[in-house]
């Protein structure tokens, strides 16, 4: 199967991708000759790991009946000095709030998302270390 998109420099630095019917705009810092209009593009591999998990485990948690009032997944990147600036390592904090939660649920659901759905998780996997926690 074949996924596309299309990016359209849109002046300067930025560039305005095209997905699924949804605008995404990125751009660098003011310090690299940016605008600083949007997220820069190394940063969004932070989301689309944050948000395949997130979608993954609220899935899981859904089916196991287990009810959580929020989840925020926070994802902190170590990346190398040289240039290109590669990432190193990602260690994912998984915050979960809600009444009587079942800690071990929880683990299993990231350990399922980590290991057989998020596709993200798994190609980031073959190049750096990824790590997570649970804060309830």
């Amino acid at each position: 199967m074949k996924t596309e998109i299309e990016s359209v420099w849109k002046g300067n630095l930025q560039f305005e991708s095209h997905i699924d019917g949804h605008r995404v705009l990125t751009d660098v810092p003011t310090e690299y000759g940016g605008d600083n209009a949007g997220p820069s593009p190394k940063k969004l591999m932070l989301s689309a790991l944050a948000g395949c998990t997130g979608v993954d485990v609220a899935m899981i948690l859904k089916k196991m009946r287990v009810e959580i009032d929020d989840l925020v997944v926070k994802v902190e990147a170590e990346q190398s000095e040289e240039t290109p600036s590669q990432y190193t390592s990602m260690h994912l904090i998984y915050e979960f709030s809600g009444k009587d939660l079942d800690t071990d649920k929880l683990k299993k659901a990231i350990e399922l998302s980590h290991d057989k759905y998020c596709g993200v998780s798994m190609m980031y996997k073959s190049f750096l270390n990824i790590t997570w926690e649970i804060v309830c």
